[in-house]
């Protein structure tokens, strides 16, 4: 049965916010119907407040919606050399600034794909707090390798190795969560996360029967919420 809240505020407007809260989820997210709404009186005064009372029901079907990657023109190996010229040609200005970074690149081309690799122990400080940095450097990247180009040129950019063992790390956290679930019958919320990192979390248990799981709240805040089947 989908969830469903009672909230109470001075007005529709802040009852339905209150709800909102409650839940942790958008509006969009939810079917409002408005089941109370009358004046409070007290024994002791006249002037009492307002309450407006509504019923808030999370709508069914709010899932993951399924990772599909995007269909990829193919490029020639002139079109991805330069690809690769502009983000190492970027990269040794951005590091430049940094007097005490050292650091090794490497770029492989794979179709329409070019993966960059970041290597050395002073390079971890371009991660960032769960790769912040590490991602909105990628975006950068993706940025320059498409400038002035045609077709979409694709950047996947890893640092000491960090997606691989931000993977590992993400998963292990599933199948912990999932047994507390699992045990307690209570639904565990995640902290938010990027979209590739809850598809980590949603394929980790695609197979586990005893457990389902489903994203809530708006990017960036999205978190993906693992509560027991019944």
């Amino acid at each position: 049965m989908p969830k469903t809240i009672i909230a109470e505020g001075k007005t529709t407007t802040e009852a339905i916010s209150n709800g909102l809260k409650e839940l942790n989820v958008s509006k969009d997210m939810v079917d409002v119907k408005i089941i109370e709404e009358h004046e409070k009186r007290s024994f002791f005064s006249i002037l009492a407040p307002r309450v407006v009372k509504v019923e808030l029901t999370l709508k069914e079907n709010r899932e993951e919606k399924p990772y599909k990657e995007k269909e990829h023109i193919q490029l020639s190996e002139e079109e991805l050399n330069g690809a690769k010229i502009k983000i190492e040609n970027f990269l040794n200005q951005f590091v430049s600034n940094f007097e005490s970074l050292e650091y090794s690149v490497q770029t492989n081309l794979e179709d329409s794909l070019v993966k960059v690799e970041i290597n050395g122990d002073s390079s971890k400080k371009l991660i960032g707090y769960r790769g912040e940095i590490l991602n909105s450097l990628q975006n950068i990247l993706s940025a320059v390798a498409n400038r002035n180009s045609n077709k979409r040129i694709r950047v996947i950019l890893d640092i000491s190795n960090y997606r691989e063992k931000r993977e590992k790390a993400l998963e292990e956290l599933a199948d912990k969560v999932s047994k507390t679930v699992i045990r307690t019958g209570k639904s565990i919320t995640l902290e938010p996360m990027m979209a590739y990192e809850r598809k980590i979390i949603h394929n980790r248990l695609q197979s586990n029967n005893k457990v389902n799981t489903h994203s809530i709240g708006e990017e960036p805040y999205r978190k993906v919420v693992i509560s027991k089947n019944k």
